[in-house]
């Protein structure tokens, strides 16, 4: 089924007030292996629909792994991204690619981690101990996700702009990026940086601060590098108990020195 055909059964699927489970079944098949084959992405409303209807027509199963038990909707089930033959590595120790999910290739998962469905995770990327890929989340090629790293995931609203990570950008432990920021091609965010498009980040390079635009998208610039920061709150209260917030701030753009830093990754393959 081509893209634009699979677009307009899912759209008439989704607007049906009865629904032809045979059809609605077949449709989100040939949509989660288009998801997984990296030929559509979820970057499109509709793309979206299809996973929200993957969800409402699913029914629930158990799977019985002793010592693990599990239950979930039997449209969305994990998957073995081994099959593939990408060159994909997960690691033994607890992690889980969902349905859905597209993993490029030589792309490493280590223990425990967990990637969901409509992600996609680009060539050559290092997922880390206790990642969370969210759903529909949109992560570029050779981009370092250390370890604890929490990638927001969006399903609704419809419209929203998911978490999109850019080629070559290195993300610090226990960062967390969330609704719709964007980060940019080769930035670095140090341990610890938390990403949300209701906090502006400050670039004391520039001497600017910046926002989400119209869009509601908080963009990181191109090889800047961020570090977490504070701002005094300015109320007479705050001021009086000396209470300051959370700013993520811009301290330098990369340079060689960063580069070599990077370059980690390929220590730890």
């Amino acid at each position: 089924m081509t893209e634009s055909a699979l677009e307009a059964e899912i759209g008439r699927l989704a607007d049906a007030e009865t629904i032809d489970q045979g059809a609605a079944r077949s449709a989100i098949d040939a949509l989660l292996a288009a998801l997984e084959e990296g030929r559509v992405r979820a970057v499109h409303p509709w793309v979206k629909r299809g996973i929200l209807l993957a969800f409402r027509l699913g029914t629930p199963v158990a799977w019985d792994v002793p010592p693990f038990h599990f239950a979930d909707k039997d449209t969305l089930p994990t998957q073995d991204p081994g099959r593939l033959s990408r060159g994909i590595r997960i690691v033994p120790g607890g992690s889980t690619v969902r349905r859905g999910a597209y993993l490029g290739q030589g792309v490493v998962v280590m223990p425990p981690s967990y990637v969901n469905v409509g992600a996609y995770v680009g060539d050559r990327t290092m997922i880390d101990s206790h990642v969370l890929v969210g759903s529909c989340a949109q992560i570029g090629a050779r981009v370092h996700l250390s370890a604890g790293v929490q990638i927001g995931g969006v399903l609704e609203p419809i419209g929203a702009m998911p978490v999109v990570v850019e080629d070559d950008a290195f993300v610090g432990g226990g960062c967390g990026i969330y609704e719709g920021s964007r980060i940019g091609r080769g930035a670095v965010l140090a341990p610890g940086v938390l990403l949300t498009r209701a906090v502006p980040l400050h670039d004391l390079v520039l001497g600017k601060t910046i926002r989400a635009g119209a869009s509601g998208v908080l963009e990181v610039p191109e090889r800047a590098v961020v570090v977490p920061g504070g701002r005094a709150a300015d109320t007479p209260f705050a001021r009086e108990r000396g209470i300051a917030l959370y700013a993520p701030v811009i301290v330098k753009y990369r340079d060689a020195k960063t580069d070599a830093a990077a370059a980690l990754e390929d220590a730890l393959r």
